[in-house]
């Protein structure tokens, strides 16, 4: 009886978890969790596996293209102008990115379902902290008009790195995970909205 509710974790409860916690952190990243997905399915990290039709993004090949993309992303998104462009781009390519990991780690359903889940469950999530990191960085932008947004960019790659190790290690944490996430970017953002309204001028009516 007991192996019945184990095996429906194991096979469907956790990837679903695994997928969200991944979509999301393309949400602030668009290349760096598809990366760590699949180096963690290359090498068989914390039992992560892939369905047979994305078997090909633990190829070396794409784990290639990955990096660099990954790494041209994170150096652009710390210079002005290219870091709007990079996040103008973001609400087009983050939701893929986020289907893209979820379908891929639903490696029990058939290849059409688990494409059909990835884009309910992976676009959305990755659309949402997408959102939220646009109104942090225009927050930033406004703040200090864009001479922030470095740093800002530093603290959402650490954000997006330690959201998709923590679920690639713990997926059923996600939730809280999520919760928690959601609730550190709102807090920045409001802070720097917060900045933006005390340093304007105040009127003598």
């Amino acid at each position: 009886m007991d192996a019945i509710p184990t095996a429906f974790l194991t096979t469907w409860v956790l990837p679903v978890l695994l997928g969200l916690g991944l979509a999301s952190a393309t949400g602030l990243r668009t290349f760096l969790p598809l990366l760590m997905l699949a180096l963690a399915a290359k090498f068989e990290f914390a039992g992560v596996r892939l369905n047979d039709q994305m078997a090909w993004l633990a190829g070396w090949p794409t784990i290639a293209a990955l990096a660099i993309a990954a790494t041209v992303e994170f150096a652009g998104d710390k210079i002005p102008a290219v870091d709007h462009a990079l996040n103008a781009l973001g609400f087009v390519t983050r939701p893929v990115a986020g289907a893209v990991a979820a379908g891929s780690v639903l490696w029990s359903m058939d290849p059409t379902v688990a494409a059909v889940a990835g884009v309910i469950v992976g676009a959305p999530a990755a659309l949402a902290f997408n959102a939220a990191q646009g109104g942090m960085r225009a927050a930033s932008t406004a703040t200090t008009g864009g001479l922030g947004n470095p740093v800002v960019s530093l603290v959402e790659d650490v954000l997006a790195f330690f959201t998709a190790i923590l679920a690639l290690l713990a997926p059923i944490l996600v939730p809280v995970l999520l919760v928690l996430l959601m609730i550190v970017v709102f807090r920045i953002g409001r802070r720097l909205r917060m900045a933006s309204g005390g340093a304007a001028p105040v009127s003598d009516g």
